[in-house]
Formats: structure tokens, sequence, C-alpha cells
């Protein structure tokens, strides 16, 4: 199968296409390597792709419907998986414009495009963000998802609905994955166990937010790829359908748990810095996953103390 993916250079994105090659899939990567963390990381993160022969790299930004109209028309994806987006709650605070911009409006391209070449799958990486103030843990598919706390969960949020419509007008099959969390080797440089790494391995004091109770439900790298491969897989019913499905780890660890993880796996002694609780973060986030184990298979396998373990290896190799 020919499967273009959006934000390939990207942490989840460059994991995924490596699996997906792995298992003889031919895919088209497309970035525009955005400047929100440097392009050398994300070129690390193309190193084992870049010598792979199944694998091709589309320089270009999701809002350009000519660059993708011309990927499009010379390379007939069969599947269309958009990971490609500007991440982060905190950051959107800042610039919400922006995120709507490339979010929202990218988002509209890349399925634009797909609809105008007769791709009749769509699976689209969404986020545990848009459950906001009106869901209480344990997250389901089914919650309402009607009070985003952020600007960068709003524009998930908008974009489940925004494919909804495109399903319901044009019969496109549909998948959204709420990702919860995800960490493991190559995480991006922002998010907080490489964050905490770096500032250890620093001897920089870890800036806290709050008094370390608040927990999120943290997802291995592997367990979410997984997730995403059986989307692609799943069989195709009679109709076309929306699904949407969680992807995360169904168990929760808090701040103050994490930190201690990271510093025992590299055998560091961390530095706190507490500071206020920040606007647009969640105080608790914790998956169900009983639909998409049902529907997909999916069943998270790495625990947080192996995986915490397994990034602290990768970290190790990178001295």
């Amino acid at each position: 199968m020919l499967i273009f993916v959006t934000g390939a250079a990207g942490f989840i994105g460059s994991h995924l296409c490596e699996r997906l090659c792995a298992r003889g899939d031919d895919v088209i990567g497309y970035d525009n390597f955005d400047t929100f963390y440097p392009r050398a990381e994300k070129e690390k993160n193309l190193a084992r792709l870049r010598s792979e022969p199944r694998f091709s790299l589309v320089e270009g930004d999701i809002r350009d419907h000519h660059a993708l109209e011309r990927v499009f028309a010379e390379k007939h994806p069969e599947m269309v998986v958009h990971l490609a987006a500007l991440a982060g709650v905190r950051p959107s605070l800042a610039e919400p414009a922006r995120y709507a911009d490339v979010n929202v409006v990218g988002t509209q391209r890349v399925f634009d495009a797909s609809r105008a070449h007769g791709v009749a799958r769509f699976v689209f990486g969404s986020s545990s963000s848009v459950y906001g103030g009106d869901s209480q843990p344990p997250f389901k598919e089914s919650d309402p998802c009607l009070k985003p706390l952020s600007p960068y969960a709003a524009t998930k949020r908008a974009n489940e609905l925004m494919l909804y419509t495109a399903h319901h007008l044009y019969a496109v099959d549909i998948t959204c994955l709420r990702f919860f969390t995800v960490f493991g080797p190559r995480q991006r440089p922002d998010l907080a166990i490489h964050k905490f790494a770096r500032l250890m391995a620093a001897a920089k004091p870890i800036q806290l937010y709050g008094d370390g109770s608040t927990s999120r439900d943290y997802t291995y790298i592997d367990d979410i790829i997984d997730g995403v491969v059986a989307a692609i897989d799943q069989p195709r019913a009679a109709k076309p359908g929306y699904r949407i499905y969680n992807l995360g780890g169904s168990r929760t660890t808090t701040l103050k748990q994490l930190v201690d993880l990271v510093a025992k796996a590299l055998a560091m002694k961390p530095t706190i810095e507490t500071l206020p609780e920040q606007p647009g973060d969640m105080t608790r986030t914790l998956a169900d996953v009983t639909l998409s184990g049902r529907e997909l298979g999916y069943a998270p396998k790495v625990s947080m103390e192996e995986g915490i373990r397994r990034f602290a290896d990768w970290w190790r190799s990178l001295e």
C-alpha cells in the first residue's frame, strides 16, 4: 500500500514511517520542518528513513494546496495518515491564531487534496486534550468534548468535527485517534520527560507547575504505533465509517512520580522549582481503551517503568 504521512519528520510520524516501511508499505512523508523545535532534531528522526528505499520525503506546508496537489497528482497515495500539526498546550496560549491557521486550515487542505484524488481512507492524529471541562476520567470517546481548555485542544476538536462533516458529505472513511501523552526515544524536546532529562543533565532546576499531584496517562511510542497501524489495517466496512478511538496507556502517573522515575533511570538527582499551575493544563488524564481494544485489538504493553528505562537508554546513546 502507498501511504501519505504528514508530519513524517516528527516524533510519532518518523516512528510510524519506519514501522510501515519495515512491513512492506511504501510511504510518502510530508513535513515542513517547522521551527517549533530545531530542524537538526527532525533530521535525526529521519536518519534511518533516508536510506529506506520504500520511503520518500516531500518538504512542504500542509496549508499549501498547490504543493499538496502536486504530491497527490504525481504519487497517487491510497491512504492518508495526517499527523502534522502545531503541537503543545502552553505555546498555543501565546499564538492562538497561528494554531488555528496551521491545524484547522492545514487539516482542511490535506483532506481536500485527498478527496480530490479519490483517497478513500483518512486517519487523523487527534489528542487527549480534546477532553476538557466536561469530561471526567477515565475519558470515553462518547464524551461530548464541548469545553476544551486551550487553543490547541480547540483546534484538535475542531478537526474531528470537520472530518465528521467531510465523512457525512463525501462518504470518506475517517478514523480519529486520540493520543494520550506519548513518550519514548526521539520524543519532542519540549515535552516533560525529555525536558526533565536535559535539565537534570545540565544540573539546572526542573520547573514544576503546581504541587506535583497533577497526573497524566503516559503512552509509550511503540504502543501508539501499534494502535495507528491497527487503524490503518482495520477492515473496511460495506459503508464508509467515522470512528474515534482513544490510544493511551490506561494508567496515571503524577508529575512528582514522573520526575522520580526519570531521575532513577538516569541516576541523577533533580532540583525542583515550584511554580503556580498553568492555565490550559488538565489536572488528570486517563484513557478508557475499551472501544479501541474491542474494535482495533489495541492493548498497551509497555509499562511506565520499562518505557522510561528505554527512553533513558536512548538518551545515553546521544552522549
